[in-house]
Parts: C-alpha cells; sequence; structure tokens
C-alpha cells in the first residue's frame, strides 16, 4: 500500500475505488479474494428461464413452418392464426419437461386472470424471442407492458388504494433510466444549469456524481437519513424540501447501501409535504422494493408527481439482462409542467419532436422520454430489445402467480443467513431492524471498534486513519475487498457489503477478517500506551495483549 496515494484514491467513485482494492487484494499469491464489493447476486431464478428457453423452442418450430423447404437454415415470421391450437399441441407433447408446466400455468394466468388474449400473447412472445422485428410500440410491447404493469402494481403499490393507471418505458436496466431521465428532464426544462435538487442520502453514487457533471451543472441539498435515525429521513431534514428553490428529490428506497425502506410513518410526511410543493419532482429508484414484505413506494402515495424506477437485475439475478422500467402516473407533474413552459421554450420543443408527431405539444414526458433516449432522430428504431421484454414478461408472470411468495422468501432467508454469519465471526450481536431487507449492510468502523475495543481506542484511530485506509489494509492484507460507504453519501467512515455475491461460509470469513485486523490496531494502540478499554466483552478468538507501559 506504500505506492497508493490515499488522498487521490479518495476522489474517486466506489466503484472505481474497487477496481484497486481488487488489485491489493490479489496481490498476494494463493490467496483466494473475497469480493463482497459488487452487489451482482450469485443467485436467480431458474423457472422462469427455463420458460424462456422452452417458449424459445417452439418460437423456432413457428418459424419453420413458414418456410419449410429451406434447408440451409432459413425461417420465417410465426403465424397468428391457429397459434394457440399449437401451443397447446407443443406443450402436451413435452409434459414434464422443466419450463413447459411453468408456460401452460403463465398462458393460463394470462388468459383467466388478467383477461388478455392468450393467442395474442403467445404470438407476442413467439416473436419477441425470436427478435424478428422492431419493437411495436416503441415504448414496450402491448401485452408485456399489461403483465409487467400488474407485476409492478403488486410489488410497488399493492393494497395501497391508487387511482388511474400508469404508462411504462421497458429500459436497459436501472442505470439507463437514470442516464435518460436525467438527460430527458435537461431537454424539456424540467431542470436546468443552476437549478437545486434535493437527494435523500445515502444514494446510489451514480445520482451524486451526474449532477456535478458539465451537462447538469445542478445544486445539490443532502437530505440526511442518519443511523442514529435508523437511516429514516427526519421531519428536519424532509422538511428542506419546503424551500421552492428546490425542484426535485431524488431517492433509492429500500437505501443503497444500509438496504432500510422508508417507513410508513416517513412516506406519509413526504405526501404531506407534497401537498404543500405540488410542484415538486420526485424520482424514486425501487431497485431493492421486492426483496421487503408488504413493500410501499412513494410512487404509491404521490403518483402524479413521481418517476418510478424499477429494475429486475437484483431480484432475479438478471444483472446481464439489462432490464428496467420507468414509470409514470397517466395523469402527472411532468406533462403539466411542460405544457406550462413559455412559448419559447415550447416553440423550441415543437422543433425538436416535430419530426416524430405531426401534434409535438400532445406528446407525453415518457414518450419524450423514449425518442430522447434514441436522439430523437432515431425514435423509429427505439425500444428495449425485444427477447429481453419477453423475459421480463416471464419475470413478471413468475412473481405474479407465486401466490405463497415462496420464492421471495427463499430470497429473504439467504441473504438474512449471510448476514447473520458475517456478525457471528464479528463476535457481535446482529442488528435488527424490521425495515432492513439486508441486501447490503454497513459496517460502521466506529461502533464496531468501539463495540470491541472501547470508545478512547476508536476515537484515536480516528484521529488517526485516513480515508479508505481501513478499506485498502483490509485487501491489502486479507483479501476482503469491501466498498467505502462514504462514496454514498454516509456521514460515517464504513464499508459496504454486499450480501447477495458470495458464499454463506464466505461472509463468516469476511467477519473474521475484520475482527483480525480491527485486533491488530488494538494490539498496536497499547504497545503505544494507549489506554485499555476495561467495560468492553472480549471478542471470541482474539489474543490477549498486555498494553505498554504508561510514561
Amino acid at each position: 500500500m506504500s505506492n497508493l496515494n490515499l488522498e487521490e484514491l479518495a476522489g474517486l467513485s466506489p466503484f472505481e475505488l474497487k477496481d484497486v482494492l481488487i488489485k491489493s487484494a490479489s496481490s498476494e499469491r494463493g490467496r483466494s479474494m473475497l469480493n463482497a464489493g459488487r452487489g451482482n447476486p450469485n443467485f436467480l431464478a431458474t423457472v422462469p428461464r427455463h420458460g424462456f428457453f422452452q417458449f424459445g423452442l417452439f418460437a423456432m418450430t413457428e418459424a419453420e413452418r413458414s418456410f419449410i423447404y429451406m434447408p440451409e437454415g432459413v425461417g420465417g415470421f410465426p403465424q397468428r392464426e391457429g397459434i394457440e391450437a399449437r401451443f397447446e399441441i407443443f406443450t402436451n407433447t413435452h409434459v414434464g419437461t422443466k419450463g413447459v408446466d411453468f408456460l401452460r400455468s403463465a398462458v393460463s394466468y394470462v388468459r383467466d386472470q388478467l383477461g388478455l388474449s392468450a393467442g395474442d400473447f403467445i404470438y407476442e412472445m413467439c416473436e419477441a424471442i425470436l427478435g424478428c422485428n422492431y419493437p411495436v410500440p416503441d415504448r414496450m410491447l402491448k401485452l408485456s407492458e399489461q403483465i409487467v404493469g400488474k407485476y409492478i402494481h403488486s410489488e410497488m403499490i399493492g393494497t395501497h388504494p391508487f387511482v388511474g393507471s400508469f404508462d411504462m418505458y421497458a429500459v436497459e436496466g436501472g442505470t439507463a433510466a437514470m442516464t435518460y431521465l436525467f438527460n430527458s428532464m435537461r431537454e424539456n426544462h424540467l431542470l436546468k444549469a443552476g437549478d437545486t435538487i434535493a437527494l435523500g442520502m445515502p444514494i446510489f453514487t451514480p445520482y451524486i456524481e451526474i449532477p456535478e457533471l458539465n451537462d447538469y451543472q445542478l445544486h445539490v441539498v443532502n437530505i440526511d437519513a442518519p443511523p442514529e435515525n435508523n437511516w429514516q429521513f427526519t421531519r428536519k431534514e424532509l422538511d428542506k424540501l419546503l424551500d421552492p428553490k428546490v425542484k426535485a428529490f431524488f431517492l433509492v428506497n429500500p437505501s443503497n447501501p444500509p438496504s432500510v425502506r422508508i417507513n410508513k410513518e416517513t412516506l406519509e410526511y413526504i405526501a404531506e409535504i407534497v401537498k404543500k410543493r405540488p410542484d415538486l419532482i420526485l424520482l424514486t429508484d425501487d431497485v431493492y422494493g421486492t426483496f421487503a414484505d408488504d413493500f410501499v413506494s412513494l410512487f404509491a402515495l404521490c403518483p402524479y408527481n413521481t418517476i418510478l424506477v424499477y429494475s429486475f437485475s437484483k431480484y432475479f439475478g438478471a444483472t446481464g439482462w439489462r432490464m428496467g422500467v420507468v414509470a409514470t402516473h397517466e395523469d402527472n407533474l411532468f406533462d403539466e409542467l411542460i405544457a406550462k413552459l413559455p412559448e419559447s421554450q415550447r416553440k423550441e420543443l415543437d422543433a425538436r419532436y416535430g419530426s416524430i408527431t405531426t401534434t409535438p405539444r400532445e406528446l407525453k414526458f415518457i414518450d419524450r422520454l423514449v425518442a430522447d433516449s434514441r436522439t430523437v432522430a432515431l425514435n423509429h428504431t427505439a425500444g428495449l430489445s425485444t427477447p429481453v421484454q419477453a423475459q421480463m414478461a416471464l419475470f413478471s408472470l413468475f412473481a405474479l402467480m407465486d401466490e405463497p411468495q415462496a420464492y421471495k422468501a427463499a430470497m429473504k432467508r439467504i441473504v438474512r443467513r449471510r448476514k447473520i454469519a458475517l456478525y457471528r465471526e464479528l463476535g457481535m450481536e446482529v442488528p435488527h431492524d424490521p425495515d432492513s431487507i439486508d441486501y447490503y449492510h454497513l459496517l460502521d468502523w466506529e461502533t464496531i471498534g468501539t463495540q470491541m475495543h472501547g470508545r478512547e481506542f476508536m476515537q484515536a484511530m480516528m484521529e488517526q486513519f485516513k480515508p479508505n485506509e481501513f478499506l485498502l489494509k483490509l485487501a491489502e492484507e486479507t483479501g476482503v475487498v469491501l466498498l467505502p460507504g462514504r462514496g454514498f453519501g454516509t456521514a460515517h467512515p464504513s464499508g459496504r457489503v454486499s450480501l447477495a455475491n458470495l458464499n454463506e461460509v464466505d461472509y463468516a470469513r469476511i467477519g473474521a477478517a475484520v475482527r483480525k485486523l480491527g485486533s491488530r490496531y488494538y494490539a498496536e494502540y497499547l504497545a503505544k500506551g494507549g489506554k485499555p478499554a476495561d467495560d468492553v466483552k472480549p471478542v471470541p478468538g482474539d489474543k490477549k495483549v498486555k498494553p505498554a507501559k504508561r510514561k
């Protein structure tokens, strides 16, 4: 670590610092690295994937029917007429094959529970999986939007009263949603350089970094959710949103990295603020909401003001698919604000979107989002890859059909067992928060060090440590890679542990590595004359260290 400049590294994004930590962790030959720095899960939903591949086989039989006399490997488009009967023959022929029973149930669910045409659904899925046509409609395939919409309603709104419907745009994951939204809000004058936005802190790092870019030049007000308040926003912090200078409030719920959902009381208080600030734009990124029981999104309470972002990546183990959605209510603030723009700006937007519609002023914000994602001129080729949309629909049906929520229970069980293993080797009680979903966990160095070796020791360490020093030492000496909590906007120095991407035994090893390194620092502190703690329970496995004689 001697050749690393800690001051320079302090300015890196957590995800860029990760590469430095990985290099340090990999420096010692024969030692395995434990990289808990990234949130890519090592679990995934198998049933809807089996369904996808079986549907793909059926789609291929449909393609080959059209050009049956072409041995050169040429097929054609599937035919709508009679497709439902042919699908029934296919599934009857393959009874017992993994994925086929799921498909039979899915088609039945689409017809009997959602009230959609089974034949139209089968045809849309075949064409989508074959990828033989442009996405039409470009915002999202017609039936897929309705199916995914049911899933989003079930997971993000639940039984909360909700009037009207919402539109969705299928995008390449949550990262694409962020990119497109920042851009379209700027292009449509919802946000401009010099405007002030609020960020619910801590938050996914790009939300901190994007406003600072020359493209946007936004001023940021932090709305803090401190650990002392169980990672919930305080009313004092939320009252900052009453300032009319604040144009928008962006938040991640459940939070990243604490993985704590906003509780009912806080959501209701935000809704009260919105009544006083009806012009306030809200963006809620609810990627981890599906890991919580009875989750309710801010979108459910404030649909008129809120843009919802959701990604399928984490819950279904589908980061490589790049699938997510942006949702806005059919009646929303964004269309209202655009309609109220000065005439000069409206004419400017007429010119921008005039090539794709003869009535640009009637173009919804979400459809402007689609056009802007392809720089308007390529709007005719916009839209998410159709095979991805097909898998998205099957993921949604899988969750909708799982009435006992067995898959959700399994997801929660996996990450919570890993957290228990982590704390068992730390020698500490597992912290409990009913609003925590445990996808990530923050190890607060000050809290852990104080519990292990006393407050005086930890105060000395806090004065001595440079930013990220403990993380670098942890990587260099033990091969454990964590991300810095401060890169996500936390107030205290900490390490973000992803509880999703390693095996249970690995989290035990991480806990032991953190404890071991902390104990070494404590031994050095005592050797230099530090005062030993007399009110701290010994951590199992730690060696007794005699303090140096005090002069």
